[in-house]
């Protein structure tokens, strides 16, 4: 075999009766198979008392998929700047192929970080703000409300929510699409509730001056100190998310938002290629916050 793999010795389909091992069903190699998708020899197990087969494959995040080799390419070339329809042709895959890994790739991406909170210390010093794009057309903004770690841009964790149009659009919106639900508020406390396992209750969390997070971060945070900063005028680099004006105090939020625009397609300002799903949004920024937290920053100490 050109990989070990670790030995079954439970069957997955039947319930083990007593907590004694010798009274559990009884699990045998089955011979094995040949994956062509990774060129690896997958071990075959059958249970004795069911007579049903499996192996160390059948219960794995990429089951049956038939290109998993493209897998860790593909989450490096979507998190370098380049688009679906793009990726498809440079990797000679179907584009409903490539769709299809975005939602993989998310999924393992929001379990990657939801594991990393949990190995790693909780925050001490949390920087949190809203990056606004659009879905389709700029008649429909959406918000991604993210928190990151200051110094070392790790990303905790992040939501996205549809909003109103505001300013010169907002009457044009409402008469060509009707009124837009503002999801902010709920979409802010989920993110809350499940920062509150990554973030110590007594915390620094640092923020513009946005009258929406002062009372969600005293509800969820009660013990935390909320620090507010008044928003500057950007910079042209970084895609307008780095500010004019010497020393920035939400520098690491920042620096995270103008990568996240330079690195996602989608979120790249002046762009032709825009989010038409916010549900797919959710799958590129997740698979992007995972690809950022272990391959683009230097990893905190577990």
């Amino acid at each position: 075999m050109l990989f070990r793999q670790p030995m079954i010795r439970d069957c997955f389909h039947c319930e083990p009766t007593s907590e004694d091992p010798s009274d559990r069903p009884k699990v045998i190699r089955f011979g094995s198979f040949y994956r062509r998708s990774d060129s690896r020899f997958i071990q075959r197990f059958k249970c004795t008392e069911c007579s049903r087969t499996f192996s160390h494959a059948t219960f794995s995040a990429a089951y049956r998929q038939k290109k998993r080799q493209f897998n860790h390419t593909l989450r490096g070339i979507l998190c370098g700047g380049f688009s679906q329809n793009r990726a498809a042709k440079v990797l000679g895959l179907n584009r409903k192929t490539i769709a299809r890994k975005v939602i993989y790739l998310g999924e393992l991406g929001a379990l990657e970080i939801e594991g990393l909170n949990k190995m790693l210390p909780r925050a001490a010093v949390l920087e949190f703000d809203d990056l606004e794009t659009i879905e389709h057309t700029k008649c429909k903004p959406l918000a991604v409300s993210v928190g990151v770690e200051y110094k070392t841009r790790r990303i905790v964790d992040l939501a996205v929510a549809r909003m109103p149009a505001k300013g010169r659009l907002a009457k044009k919106a409402r008469e060509k699409y009707g009124p837009r639900k503002d999801e902010r508020k709920e979409a802010r406390r989920e993110l809350f509730t499940r920062l509150q396992t990554a973030v110590l209750p007594n915390a620094l969390i640092k923020s513009d001056m946005s009258s929406h997070y002062t009372h969600d971060i005293r509800k969820y945070f009660p013990n935390a100190e909320h620090k507010v900063f008044k928003g500057r005028k950007a910079c042209v680099v970084g895609q307008g998310e780095l500010k004019k004006g010497g020393f920035d105090p939400i520098f690491s939020l920042n620096h995270t938002f103008a990568m996240f625009r330079d690195n996602l397609k989608c979120l790249v300002r002046k762009n032709w290629c825009t989010t038409k799903k916010p549900e797919m949004l959710v799958h590129r920024l997740m698979m992007y916050a995972a690809y950022h937290n272990t391959e683009l920053i230097r990893r905190p100490a577990g």
